[in-house]
């Protein structure tokens, strides 16, 4: 007679939750190390990049909170990067560091670049440690690698494919120097490669003392209820909001990108909600296209994710078992899915903001009273360049009015989490000298509940430059609510020195002469609910703020000087 064998749990659930606590608070530790040895302000003050702890086959274990769009596409970038690694018959060694840019294996655009270091222990492989890091030059035909009409990756800056950056320990010089030559701003390169490497050793050296506590059979262990722990929170929770909630069904919701051909590309997303997953599918999407405007998987991973869990459950724990009961179809050569060489630079940006808004909007129908309106929609990204010098940077805007309360005012939203560049640190940095940084009155669109203002961002520059601006939402505004408005779109232009006005539209790249002025206005988020409900105090009090303008309370909102609140029920 048979006797099944059971195995003895080496490791007690509270040890796994301490190893799983430990795991997030290594990824925080690595972008603190990453933030405070980088050379460039995007990534050492707008902070953008992201640090992860993943399984030997590339399972994320642990993340810190930094970029959606990083963090949602590592795992898909970590797995490729394991494979490609196996066909082309590499092994990494303890002291070796791979590193890639390639969109099509790392998951993103060619700015972020993303490294990726084995944790040993002994012989043994327990864990990945890795990191994304957006540089602010890559090459390419205009500073800041982003817009500028690409219609093939190559034209967007320098493919790094997987390489060993750090071979038995030591730096891959030559690469170095190789990558240095291809790009505008090789002292900020190298300074930032470095940074990211020196996090790697951090996240590497968190893991190594977890062993040494635990050992290295109880960390395979623990990773593995890790992830178990997180598909059972989920399907649990499915569940739960199938049979106590009754949101079982399938929602439907499609949504623009603006080429610039005028034509519309349509996002169109299918999520099916049952007891037993979550499949999200984007048939129906736009074909890809011959412009930066396409989003490889990755960023289509991340922006869903991003907007499923918001929704579902925000507390929910972030690892690979949310994959094991979420499925996401996005068809090959579409936007959300496309084949090489297409460019992509613009689809971890902006393209990601849209896949968010779509899935948003789907579950609205679904989940009323957590669902916002749309935010802005855009990243809004602006580089700068001339000789020997680039700046990249995204601007803030407003949020969707919430079921509650008003949107947000000028800040980063969904796909992005980094903070807009200090002012001082630009103008001591670059020759440019800002003229504006405010909220845009009237901007936010107008409901019960008022969308978020977008920002007007204004600068000089002070010697010949290239100006790009790579964003959305200039034709099609963001979108309310349960009769809330759409937020104000987006409006950018140029003032030259002599007075002349050009319009940049929603992309555009422009040579700038000395004293010529930028001005870019983001757009507001959507308002919910309908704006003569809107309680005549929260009005007052933005018409004192300066927030909304008389005329715009008089025309949005119902509102006269004269009218009393009994009138407005």
């Amino acid at each position: 007679m048979w006797r099944k064998e059971v195995r003895e749990q080496m490791v007690d659930p509270v040890t796994v939750e301490v190893i799983r606590h430990a795991l997030i608070y290594a990824s925080e530790e690595m972008g603190v190390v990453l933030r405070n040895t980088a050379f460039s302000p995007n990534i050492r003050d707008r902070l953008d990049h992201s640090c992860a702890v993943l399984t030997p086959s590339g399972d994320l274990l642990a993340q810190a909170e930094h970029i959606p769009v990083h963090l949602g596409s590592m795992p898909v970038g970590a797995k490729n990067l394991v494979r490609y690694l196996e066909k082309e018959g590499e092994e990494l060694g303890p002291d070796d560091v791979v590193l890639t840019n390639d969109p099509y294996i790392s998951g993103t655009h060619l700015n972020d670049l993303m490294v990726l270091k084995p944790v040993y222990v002994g012989d043994k492989l327990v864990a990945l440690v890795a990191n994304k890091a957006h540089h602010v030059d890559v090459g390419g035909a205009v500073p800041g690698s982003i817009g500028g009409g690409a219609k093939l990756l190559l034209e967007e800056g320098t493919v790094i494919p997987p390489v060993k950056i750090v071979e038995n320990g030591e730096l891959r010089r030559d690469i170095v120097r190789l990558i240095q030559a291809n790009v505008r701003t090789p002292r900020y390169f190298q300074g930032d490669l470095m940074a990211q490497i020196a996090a790697l050793r951090l996240g590497e050296k968190r893991v190594r003392e977890l062993a040494e506590k635990y050992g290295a059979e109880a960390l395979l262990e623990a990773w593995s209820e890790i992830l178990g722990y997180t598909e059972r929170y989920t399907r649990n929770r499915l569940v739960e909001l199938v049979e106590k909630h009754g949101k079982a069904g399938v929602y439907e919701a499609e949504d623009y990108l603006e080429l610039s051909s005028g034509e519309l590309a349509r996002i169109h997303a299918r999520v099916e909600i049952t007891r037993e997953r979550i499949r999200v599918d984007y048939t129906g999407s736009h074909s890809q296209v011959d412009e930066p405007l396409n989003a490889v998987y990755g960023v289509t991973v991340a922006a869903t994710t991003y907007a499923l869990k918001s929704v579902i459950d925000p507390d929910m724990p972030m690892n690979h078992g949310f994959y094991r009961v979420v499925e996401i179809h996005a068809p090959r050569g579409t936007i959300v899915n496309p084949e090489p060489p297409a460019p992509v630079g613009g689809g971890n940006v902006e393209t990601s903001q849209r896949i968010a808004d779509v899935v948003l909007r789907a579950l609205a129908d679904a989940f009323p009273d957590k669902v916002p309106a749309a935010s802005c929609g855009t990243m809004t990204n602006v580089t700068v360049g001339g000789r020997a010098w680039a700046f990249y940077e995204t601007i803030g805007c407003g949020t969707g009015a919430r079921p509650c309360c008003d949107g947000v005012d000028g800040v980063h939203t969904n796909m992005t989490n980094t903070l807009n560049t200090p002012i001082e640190v630009i103008e001591t940095e670059y020759p440019v000298l800002f003229k504006a940084y405010e909220l845009r009155p009237n901007s936010g669109g107008a409901g019960k509940y008022r969308g978020g203002l977008g920002i007007t961002r204004a600068f000089t520059v002070l010697e010949e430059a290239t100006v790009t601006v790579f964003s959305e939402r200039y034709r099609l505004r963001p979108w309310g609510l349960r009769g809330g408005k759409p937020g104000q779109s987006s409006h950018h232009y140029v003032v030259r020195a002599n007075g002349e006005k050009i319009e940049l539209g929603a992309k555009k790249t422009i040579v700038l002469r000395p004293g010529d002025t930028v001005y870019i206005n983001t757009p507001g988020g959507g308002g919910y609910g309908d704006p003569c409900q809107r309680d005549e105090q929260l009005i007052l009090q933005d018409l004192e703020d300066g927030k909304i303008t008389l005329d715009h309370a008089r025309r949005e909102y119902c509102y006269t000087p004269e009218t009393k609140q009994s009138t407005k029920k």
